[in-house]
């Protein structure tokens, strides 16, 4: 009798003690899988951590200035830039991929949780008379079942399975929440990009108007000379054709004009020529800002979303191969159920109707064909694809970068010498026409001179619009802008890149 008191206390103990050690390690969070670390992008070792909020992360920095285009202070510029962040489809889509991802962590986490569920279930059954229950002597009349209760289970992630689900889901949160704002940063960048282009066209306009003027004015003049028998008639002719030939380019500039200010309503999400008054009235191409750094901080690149994004999604697949890994050890879920059944509906009152279990269920692969092993073995392919792509949106970024500094400073330069040309052929005309009225030179030289500053007119035109275009990739090769008012002065000089060592 001692010995089965005994073996009893000592069949409770252990059993009790399994039970311990089970809780032990689901709560102490054994975790199988490799832990992530962020990836060395070769820039150094300060890089923006991911938050939840991509957005208070650009604000709460005093050298980034998210919203780069005010300081152009361009109010038109402003209000399209406004009014794309609001209307944008493109970010419209990307928010509603956010919402999918937080939908997707909150099912990754509730399979964490303990489940619980209620349930009333109503028969009405009968037994075959020729069945066997009755032929053993069980009754053939048809009768009433009633079952009410509640059903609970909780898996133990002794391994960290579901633990690694939902970090992956929260990393792909992430990702969805920088690619949103790596959508943001190409939309400001297009948009501003387009608005140029259409003041250029405006511009460009404007030119061919002005050179219109001066060869009606030529024109005139060469009527007057052969009126008056100083010229001959084929220098009235080539008036008349140069002013033809001028005044056949301006429904085409018209027309590219009216496509920039369509391609600006697709953009901020309207409808074709809804912007048109705003964009009507031709006015001064944005004055660039010159304050611009001779180095860029290598921060200044790892803010990128893109590279954020890249940076989430390789977690999510490290993440992932930790599940996969999981997959191989034992599962276990503890269960229950509580509740009452009886066959009158008046029994589910009382204590003797009542029915109950309680236990774990043990789930252990044993013979899977090999679909674990291929699991795993995709799961570590795709953490790879995701560490080259990572390093791959380092990698075009910087060159971004160093072609947005030198495209810049190239522009710059360009834009110098192109308005000396500018002056001289300006000049050339003035001179040329003077010399044409007083009868010294002939319209040739007029017509050449002309042609000279229409073709010069153009240049300076384009290449101021270029130099424009080339700070605007810089903004957006650089995820933002930056505040002049934050960088000393020594860094406002001739611009280069400040790569890794220098």
């Amino acid at each position: 009798m001692a010995n089965q008191c005994l073996n009893k206390r000592l069949f409770n103990y252990s059993r009790h003690s399994a039970i311990a050690l089970t809780l032990a390690a689901a709560l102490s969070g054994c975790v199988v899988g490799p832990n992530f670390e962020e990836p060395n992008t070769n820039i150094n070792n300060d890089a923006i951590k991911p938050t939840p909020e991509f957005t208070q992360l650009q604000r709460g920095n005093a050298e980034l200035a998210w919203n780069w285009w005010t300081i152009l202070n361009d109010p038109i510029l402003t209000e399209l830039e406004r009014k794309a962040q609001l209307g944008n489809l493109d970010l419209q889509l990307a928010s509603s991929r956010i919402a999918q991802s937080r939908a997707a962590l909150g099912i990754a986490s509730a399979d964490r949780l303990p489940s619980v569920s209620a349930g009333f279930d109503y028969k009405r059954e009968g037994l075959s008379e020729n069945g066997k229950f009755v032929a053993l002597g069980a009754p053939s009349d048809p009768d009433n079942f009633w079952q009410l209760g509640f059903d609970a289970s909780w898996e133990l992630d002794l391994w960290g399975r579901n633990k690694r689900v939902e970090e992956g889901a929260v990393a792909m949160l992430q990702a969805s929440l920088y690619a949103r704002e790596a959508a943001r940063v190409s939309l400001a960048g297009e948009v501003a990009k387009t608005y140029l282009l259409l003041r250029s066209a405006q511009t460009q306009l404007n030119i061919t108007h002005e050179n219109k003027t001066i060869a009606e004015r030529v024109l005139k003049l060469a009527q007057s000379r052969e009126k008056n028998g100083v010229s001959t008639r084929f220098e009235t002719i080539s008036a008349k054709a140069e002013l033809a030939t001028i005044n056949a380019a301006l429904p085409e500039q018209t027309q590219r004009r009216n496509v920039l200010m369509n391609a600006l309503a697709l953009l901020v999400g309207e409808k074709p020529r809804a912007l048109n008054t705003l964009l009507a009235e031709r006015i001064a191409t944005p004055v660039m800002p010159s304050e611009i750094p001779s180095a860029i901080p290598s921060e200044f690149v790892k803010r990128r979303p893109d590279i954020l994004q890249a940076q989430a999604n390789l977690h999510s697949a490290v993440a992932a191969i930790g599940a996969a890994e999981a997959n191989f050890y034992p599962r276990i879920t503890l269960t229950g159920s509580l509740g009452v059944e009886g066959y009158a509906q008046s029994d589910l009152s009382t204590w003797d109707s009542r029915v109950f279990s309680v236990g774990p269920n043990v789930y252990l692969p044993i013979f899977q064909g090999g679909r674990l092993k291929s699991q795993l073995k995709l799961t570590k392919e795709r953490e790879k694809n995701a560490a080259l792509t990572y390093r791959q949106t380092v990698l075009k970024a910087w060159h971004e970068v160093d072609n947005a500094v030198d495209g810049w400073a190239a522009q710059q330069n360009h834009h110098h010498k192109v308005e000396i040309a500018h002056d001289f052929n300006k000049q050339a005309l003035q001179t040329v026409e003077r010399a044409y009225q007083q009868g010294a030179a002939d319209y040739l030289s007029v017509l050449t001179a002309q042609r000279n500053l229409l073709a010069s007119q153009t240049k300076l035109n384009n290449s101021a619009t270029n130099a424009s275009i080339a700070v605007v990739n810089l903004y957006k090769s650089l995820g933002g802008g930056w505040n002049p008012d934050a960088l000393p002065e020594s860094a406002l000089a001739p611009m280069s890149v400040k790569a890794e060592g220098e």
